[in-house]
């Protein structure tokens, strides 16, 4: 294998003696997994203590072939996600504000070598539209997506973009919570983003393995490996510590990408004392005017994508994985049960796109596997008994980055997230919802308080109360 050398971390372009990425202890790992059955089982029993795993315990689980052990290893993923997230299920929806890109990246839409993109940057009073289009369907957190080619205010224009989101209303509701997921900025440009009130900063190093990364960015400031993999440390010493990474899986090895991003992750937790809120795994899917997307160079199939979900559960079980509506419905539900905590519903993928359906055509970034409306995927994740939630809590009550995880470990965030869950989708019912959706989501709140714990159930009832009274924005 030719995984060989190790990369240092550049902070600000100097060398701070960390390292992120090992190739050579992958390579390791990768060359001693054989895939025995005594050695999964006792990761397997070691994953249910909830503490997490090490890159050798991960190459043992991603070697699983055999039917009846991954069979095994899916039920402790499932045991786990019950454990921890319980029926919760968080739903946002993505923002495009700009498909204007300076990067050369092969396998997106928004390349800049692409002539077939229909280029556009929202106004402030587009983006209002658009925010508004959204609340009115009941949406609560938005991710911005922008890319990396700005309007001549530069970054102004992003923090202006977010001041636009929260000052937005649109029927009953408003955007209480904006993720963004951005180019990488320097430790300045951190600061304001923090200041100006986002929840996550989401950036995907796309693929973690060098060689790929510049066949793949053959130009851009996306180029530079080094600037895209130091960017999460200049987040968090700006302040950031609600931070969201990810992999396209499709560029290149999954397995290799698995145990890298877990040395990223593991790096954080190291110099910063927390790690990642949030990991997102799409998936390669066709865009317009890339070939690669087409026809990925390391494509992942169906039952290696459920074990990719559900060995990431169990190396870093409090941390959220995303699924996007890349993904079809089907396959969706599989991973629900198996890891992921956060879905996109109702997503366009270009500017405009909500509230211009003209927006839509031909300009999204990728193909979107899952077409659904908000309410038709409600409709569908109550009746396989999740509760969906629209909740903000723990970003506008400080519980983030260590406080966040002080509360997960010992199982003590359940009670806050249950209750906050339940009445954020009672919001949605009352709303937004259809008669159908209504029905099924207040049999499934109905499920929830039966099973919660006795003061967090208590509590949840009285925030349904305030709900039913007219009060909304009910949280603890």
């Amino acid at each position: 294998m030719l995984y060989t050398h190790t990369l240092a971390v550049h902070t600000n372009n100097k060398k701070t003696g960390n390292a992120i990425l090992n190739q050579a202890a992958i390579a390791t790992a990768l060359e001693r997994t054989h895939g025995d059955p005594a050695a999964v089982r006792s990761v397997l029993v070691k994953s249910r203590d909830l503490q997490g795993l090490d890159a050798e315990d991960i190459a043992v689980l991603i070697s699983v072939t055999d039917p009846d052990l991954l069979n095994e290893l899916f039920e402790t993923a499932r045991f786990v996600k019950e454990r921890i997230y319980g029926r919760r299920l968080v739903l946002f929806a993505p923002l495009y504000v700009s498909n204007r890109c300076s990067n050369e990246c092969l396998y997106c839409a928004f390349r800049a070598a692409n002539t077939a993109m229909q280029r556009c940057t929202l106004s402030l009073t587009e983006i209002a539209r658009e925010v508004g289009y959204l609340t009115r369907q009941g949406h609560k957190r938005l991710l911005l997506v922008a890319g990396e080619a700005y309007p001549p205010e530069g970054f102004r224009y992003i923090l202006d973009a977010i001041e636009t989101v929260y000052a937005t209303n649109g029927g009953p509701g408003q955007i209480r919570r904006l993720n963004v997921n951005i180019a990488p900025l320097e430790v300045d440009e951190f600061k304001l983003l923090k200041k100006s009130g986002i929840g996550t900063y989401q950036l995907f190093q796309e693929t973690y393995h060098p060689e790929t990364y510049r066949t793949v960015h053959p130009s851009g400031k996306k180029a530079d490996f080094n600037r895209r993999i130091t960017a999460m440390d200049r987040a968090m010493q700006a302040g950031i510590n609600d931070v969201g990474i990810g992999v396209l899986f499709g560029l290149y090895d999954w397995r290799f990408e698995i145990l890298a991003l877990m040395q990223h992750i593991r790096h954080l937790e190291h110099t910063f004392g927390v790690g990642c809120h949030t990991i997102s795994v799409p998936r390669l899917e066709a865009a317009n005017g890339s070939g690669l997307s087409c026809n990925p160079s390391y494509p992942v199939s169906d039952n290696d994508f459920k074990k990719i979900v559900a060995v990431l559960r169990l190396a870093v079980p409090y941390t959220g994985i995303i699924m996007s509506t890349r993904e079809s419905p089907e396959l969706r539900r599989d991973t629900l049960a198996l890891g992921v905590s956060q879905i996109s519903a109702g997503s366009r993928t270009s500017p405009g796109g909500y509230s211009n359906e003209n927006g839509v055509n031909g300009n999204g970034q990728f193909s979107l596997g899952d077409h659904r409306s908000l309410d038709e995927v409600i409709g569908d994740v109550v009746r396989l008994n999740y509760i969906p939630s629209f909740c903000t809590a723990c970003y506008r009550r400080g519980r983030t980055g260590r406080d966040f995880m002080d509360l997960a470990r010992p199982g003590l965030i359940k009670d806050y997230c249950d209750p906050n869950a339940v009445s954020t989708l009672a919001e949605y019912l009352n709303d937004y919802a259809s008669p159908e959706t209504r029905r099924a989501g207040e049999q499934a709140i109905s499920r929830l308080l039966s099973g919660m714990h006795e003061s967090a159930a208590a509590r949840a009832v009285k925030m349904l109360e305030q709900v039913q009274k007219g009060k909304r924005d009910v949280y603890t």
